[in-house]
C-alpha cells in the first residue's frame, strides 16, 4: 500500500501536512507533540511537510519529461515512502522500525524504541520525527487506524492527506497490484522513485510535471501622452494644493 503525488497539481496547500497532524495527535502515533511552537526554537513531529522550489526552465528530459519546462514553482510534499528495501529496518537495533508482511506499511513499535535516531540517520529521505517529549521516533503510518477502520464508510478509508488534498494530487491504493487505480496511474503518467540510485525501492511514486508552453513575450504598452495641467483653470483651493504638492 502506498501514495502517489501528483506534483502538477500540488498546490503547496498545506492541507495534507495539517490534516495528517490532526488525525495522528490522536490517533495510533499520538500524541505529535509541539514545543514552543511561537518561540523563537520551535520544535514538533510532522509526519507530512511540503517544500516549495523555484524551479529554472529544463529541457527535454529533466524532471522525467519528454518537453522543455518553463521556469516554475514546485511544491513537493514530503513523507514516508515504506520502501521496499527500508534502511530505517534495517539499522535498528532493537526491531522497532519493522515493515509489515501483510500491506508493506513501514511502522515503529514505540514500546521497543530507546531514541537512539539510528533510523532517521540512516533514512535518505529525511522521513523519520524524533518526540523530545517522549523520547522515541515517530513517522507516517498511512493512517492505518483510518483504512482499516470498518466504522468509517468505505469512502473515508483514506489516509488524512489524500481526504484533504482540495486539488487531488494525492491518491492511495495498492501499488503491488499492476491493475489497481494508483498502479495505472504510475504507467500512465511516468511515476518516478526518489533517489532509485539509492536501492531502497521506495513504494510511494512521485507524478512528474506535465510539460507546459512557456509564455509568449507580449509587446510593451503604448505609453499614454503626458498630461499637461492649466493651473489657471483650477480653483483657488486647488491651485494652493498643486503649489504645494510641486515644491
Amino acid at each position: 500500500m502506498g501514495l502517489v503525488i501528483d506534483l502538477d497539481t500540488c498546490v503547496g496547500c498545506h492541507a495534507c501536512a495539517v490534516s495528517c497532524k490532526e488525525w495522528n495527535a490522536g490517533g495510533f502515533a499520538a500524541p505529535l507533540t509541539d514545543e514552543q511552537p511561537y518561540g523563537k526554537d520551535p520544535t514538533g513531529v510532522w509526519f507530512n511537510r511540503v517544500h516549495s522550489y523555484e524551479v529554472a526552465a529544463t529541457e527535454p528530459g529533466s524532471c522525467g519529461s519528454a518537453a522543455p519546462l518553463p521556469a516554475m514553482t514546485l511544491h513537493f510534499p514530503r513523507s514516508c515512502l515504506h520502501c521496499e528495501e527500508p534502511a530505517c529496518v534495517t539499522v535498528c537495533p532493537t526491531g522497532a522500525s519493522f515493515k509489515r508482511a501483510e500491506d508493506g506499511i513501514v511502522l515503529v513499535d514505540e514500546d521497543k524504541c530507546i531514541g537512539c535516531k539510528l533510523c532517521s540517520w540512516a533514512c535518505p529521505y529525511g522521513a523519520r520525527e524524533y518526540s523530545p517529549v517522549e523520547g522515541v521516533m515517530k513517522k507516517c503510518t498511512l493512517c492505518i487506524d483510518r483504512i482499516y477502520n470498518e466504522n468509517l464508510e468505505e469512502a473515508e478509508r483514506q489516509p488524512a492527506c489524500v481526504q484533504a488534498c482540495p486539488t487531488r494530487a494525492r491518491h492511495f491504493g495498492d501499488l503491488g497490484d499492476p491493475e489497481s487505480k494508483v498502479s495505472k496511474l504510475v504507467a500512465e503518467r511516468g511515476g518516478l522513485d526518489l533517489l532509485p540510485q539509492l536501492g531502497y525501492q521506495p513504494v510511494n511514486k512521485y507524478l512528474p510535471p506535465r510539460p507546459r508552453r512557456a509564455g509568449e513575450a507580449q509587446p510593451a504598452a503604448p505609453q499614454a501622452p503626458a498630461e499637461t495641467l492649466d493651473t489657471a483653470a483650477l480653483s483657488p483651493l486647488l491651485r494652493w494644493v498643486d503649489r504645494v504638492l510641486s515644491r
